[in-house]
């Protein structure tokens, strides 16, 4: 895995950095093939009950494609008659965002800055955003003559509808943290000083927690948002079996009769 990701597991948490500062976080291949590893080692692996999506530096949290390398990219594709350029949204963005959304346990991402294009799409695929109170968000696809990619189109309305989400993808502009707040995009906000310490304290609470129940609320959100209410309420019955049976119900009902704290087993 490449350096421009970090990627560590501790007490069930997988902590997974993004590690360009100095290029404010912008996904170059590397990056992008380094980010996708570590989404996917983290969805598939037993021992990983959380997973927190962060980045390093204090100015952006990701400011999506690097632009830099794209140029190149687009210029080389049109000498040569190819379009491989784009293939990335296919071979790195939806890969990534598959992960993170569909992992069956929470995914917190700890917004340290700015997160734009690609950078605001990572964050809207994770269930829970702990965000500096300095830091924005911005659709940016349009600006550079582009639609929407990293699931945007899917999360962005589900978090602020569809007629915000549209003028947001149509009219790009920077979002402050605190209107991000406003209209649903942020779920904690803290001083940038404390971001880092409350993002991993979120996290590491998920970690400690009920996985199997996690997972069925995932699912649960996400598929009635699809479905009817008859529908819905048939997979809240098969959702709360599954976690009915789980060990950890288990030990939280017991937990509660003797009034003590739950120590969940994550199965």
């Amino acid at each position: 895995m490449a350096d421009t990701v970090l990627y560590e597991v501790s007490d069930g948490l997988a902590t997974i950095t993004l590690n360009r500062p100095e290029a404010m976080n912008a996904l170059n291949i590397a990056t992008k093939v380094a980010l996708r590893e570590a989404v996917e080692s983290a969805a598939g692996d037993d021992a990983v009950r959380a997973v927190l999506l962060t980045a390093a530096g204090e100015r952006a949290f990701c400011v999506g494609q690097d632009l830099k390398e794209h140029i190149g990219l687009l210029v080389s594709d049109r000498e040569t008659g190819t379009s491989h350029t784009m293939s990335t949204v296919k071979e790195h963005y939806n890969p990534i965002v598959r992960a993170l959304a569909g992992m069956r346990k929470p995914v917190v991402a700890g917004v340290n800055g700015v997160a734009a294009g690609a950078g605001f799409g990572l964050a809207l695929a994770a269930d829970y955003r702990v965000v500096a109170d300095t830091a924005s968000f911005n659709t940016s696809f349009a600006k550079v003559a582009l639609t929407a990619d990293s699931g945007i189109s899917w999360t962005l309305p589900r978090v602020v509808g569809a007629g915000r989400a549209t003028d947001l993808l149509l009219f790009p502009r920077s979002i402050s943290a605190q209107e991000a707040q406003e209209i649903g995009i942020v779920n904690r906000l803290v001083p940038s000083a404390e971001l880092r310490d409350e993002a991993l304290k979120v996290a590491r609470a998920l970690a400690e927690g009920p996985t199997v129940a996690y997972a069925a609320i995932k699912e649960a959100v996400g598929y009635g948002f699809t479905h009817s209410l008859s529908e819905t309420l048939d997979k809240e019955d098969e959702l709360q079996t599954r976690a009915g049976s789980s060990e950890d119900h288990v030990i939280a009902v017991q937990a509660f009769v003797n009034k003590e704290k739950p120590k969940y087993l994550g199965r």
